[in-house]
């Protein structure tokens, strides 16, 4: 089995590189849909001047579930990303191949889906604990972050 453990700033650049590659992704897929939704709120915008604030309240809420089903698809898709390539034969994002790095169970064996997908979704929890599950890793003696942890999984040099 493979000991040689990716430490955490190897694992913070592949994050980098990946959040750079889905970004491009992301502004390249949500363009189209944001211009026609920008051009909506405009006109919607000089209605709003003479209407009652009910009306006003009404295009606030939809602009707001707007941005929060984007958030939402825009998660869906990076956890999705990031589960299919660590449970495929690179075993990794792109970030991570960059790096020669790759995510493996506690036994250096290729993740199936479910796995990798409870490891992904394990990451909301580093999220709201101001992303000291993901510092973890600096000081685990396998170099484990809390998702690491959470599905039994290791980051290891290739």
């Amino acid at each position: 089995m493979n000991t040689n453990y990716a430490g955490f700033w190897l694992r913070f650049v592949a994050y980098v590189i990946d959040g750079i590659i889905l970004s491009c992704v992301q502004f390249i897929l949500v363009m189209p849909v944001l211009a026609i939704f920008g051009i909506g709120i405009a006109a919607k915008a000089q209605e709003l001047e003479s209407a009652d604030e009910a009306a006003a309240m009404s295009f606030v809420a939809t602009f707001m579930a707007f941005i929060v089903l984007y958030q939402i698809v825009f998660f869906v898709l990076q956890t999705l990303y990031h589960s299919f390539m660590e449970s495929s034969k690179f075993q990794g994002s792109v970030g991570k191949l960059a790096l020669s790095i790759k995510v493996t169970d506690v036994d250096g064996n290729k993740l199936e889906f479910g796995k990798a997908l409870v490891r992904n979704l394990s990451k909301i929890v580093s999220h709201y604990i101001a992303f000291i599950g993901y510092i973890m890793a600096a000081f685990t003696e396998k170099k484990q972050a809390l998702h690491d942890m959470i599905a039994s999984t290791l980051v290891v040099r290739k």
